[in-house]
């Protein structure tokens, strides 16, 4: 007897306003504020080079949002950047763009997180010196599999988890900066030597390799102004609510990342700031003294919340490449109680905790970012198309051709700048892996060669974790 066909499935649009703003803003302010401080500030080389750093990437940032927005409203598919390849450039280049996202670009932004929870969660149990990195790898890969369980079972507890963690996150640095304005009213010597105009910018590094790596880690404190259009199929009202939470969220970020970034400097000399394992918990000791261990269990929280918001988007990607063939069809599918990609989730689970066996935060990070910056270059020159190309399209929302032309051309300096100027053979291999795609992508997504075995995986898989195929949601 034939087998009926599975009544296709469809994604709920339950994502509003404030959820889209608190996942926007609480996937951003999450590891990158307590951890890339240090780093900005050494490859920068001066605290007034640093803020400026900070500033410009919040500007980039904005810029770039306000530019998704509008592809999110001519597109209006979730995907991301995988989708508005696809639909603008075709198939052989989103299957590439697919391959780094899925197995480089989330998995390795889901592990710089998790490192970041595990280090500020053990810092309240090692005081006097930094952990060991064994135990640092075991409290991250907790963290991840919490995080998946809990993106896999619920899609309202997820987002809900995100507005709770936002609040506490945007509380955390509030004290941060207010806990900074208050020193600065005590006219410390330390702000002074930092912040003075004559001292400010004193030892700055001008080479496009430290400037480049500076931006590398500013920018990836912002990462996460995308991350709504991955998920524009479940956003309600996606033609209005995509642009307004990208600019109320990045302004908000940019605003507390600069005050936080001024408390910093406030409180500490850029040698303590750079040799600091966990910056937040230095400066708690230093302002809250007893109370100081507050700040690491904020920070850890905040980075939870950025996780978790890293992990709704980055399912969501794998599981639109998967609905449009690039990967396979197991990933395309949905749990038939709880409407949540199951597959998927746990396929960007076990890559990411992959990752995580040999990754340290500083090269992590340096890796995501040279990745995401040449693939955004590329979703950018697909929007100044359209603009260009096809002018009658649709646009519920614009943006002056301006913005994406300026992110273009810092997207094109992120790529080169770092190679050019000092050339690092890790890069290659990044690189090589990309281009490997080729060798999958001709016999399996160009041919559409599918062995029995994949087949006969596929149904066992789908009957093992209850799911269905999926329809878009337009």
């Amino acid at each position: 007897m034939a087998l009926k066909e599975p009544e296709a499935l469809k994604m709920k649009r339950e994502i509003g306003l404030i959820g889209g703003v608190a996942l926007v803003s609480g996937t951003m302010i999450g590891s990158g504020i307590f951890m890339s401080p240090k780093f900005v500030l050494a490859y920068a080389g001066s605290p007034g080079a640093s803020l400026l750093i900070w500033a410009l990437s919040g500007l980039v940032a904005i810029f770039a949002g306000l530019s998704y927005a509008e592809l999110g409203t001519v597109i209006s598919e979730s995907g991301g950047d995988f989708i508005y390849i696809l639909r603008i450039y075709g198939s052989c280049p989103a299957f590439f763009a697919a391959v780094t996202f899925i197995l480089v670009m989330k998995p390795f932004g889901i592990a710089a997180m998790a490192i970041c929870i595990a280090q500020y969660t053990l810092a309240l149990f090692y005081t006097g010196c930094p952990p060991p990195q064994l135990l640092v790898k075991w409290v991250a890969a907790v963290a991840i599999l919490v995080v998946a369980t809990v993106n896999a079972l619920n899609v309202q507890i997820a987002v809900r988890i995100q507005v709770v963690f936002l609040v506490a996150k945007v509380l955390a640095l509030a004290l941060m900066a207010i806990g900074g304005i208050v020193e600065l009213t005590h006219s410390s010597s330390v702000i002074v030597d930092n912040l003075e105009v004559e001292n400010a910018f004193r030892g700055t590094q001008w080479s496009l390799s430290t400037i480049g790596m500076a931006f590398y880690q500013a920018l990836w404190s912002y990462a996460g102004w995308y991350n709504l259009n991955c998920v524009t199929e479940e956003l309600q009202r996606p033609e209005v609510n995509l642009p307004r939470a990208v600019v109320i969220a990045i302004s908000l970020v940019t605003g507390l990342y600069l005050l936080v970034n001024v408390s910093y400097l406030t409180v500490m000399t850029p040698m303590e700031l750079m040799s600091s394992n966990a910056v937040a918990v230095t400066w708690g000791n230093k302002v809250l003294g007893s109370w100081g261990w507050i700040m690491s269990v904020a920070a850890a929280l905040s980075a939870f919340g950025s996780l978790n918001g890293t992990f709704f988007s980055g399912g969501r990607v794998c599981f639109v490449a998967a609905r449009e063939g690039h990967m396979p069809a197991i990933l395309a599918m949905a749990h038939i109680h709880r409407l949540t990609p199951s597959p998927a989730l746990i396929f960007t689970t076990i890559v990411s905790l992959l990752v995580l066996i040999p990754g340290d935060f500083q090269s992590i990070v340096n890796y995501f970012s040279f990745t995401a910056w040449f693939f955004y270059g590329i979703t950018l020159s697909g929007l100044l198309y359209l603009k260009i190309k096809k002018p009658e399209l649709h646009r519920p929302y614009k943006v002056p051709i301006i913005l994406p032309v300026l992110v273009l051309i810092v997207a094109v300096f992120l790529v080169l700048a770092p190679i050019i100027d000092n050339p690092q053979i890790e890069y290659l291999y990044v690189t090589l892996f990309i281009a490997s795609g080729a060798i999958a992508y001709v016999p399996f997504i160009h041919y559409q060669l599918c062995p029995g075995l994949l087949t006969k995986l596929t149904v066992f898989l789908q009957l093992f974790l209850e799911v269905a195929p999926a329809e878009k949601n337009l």
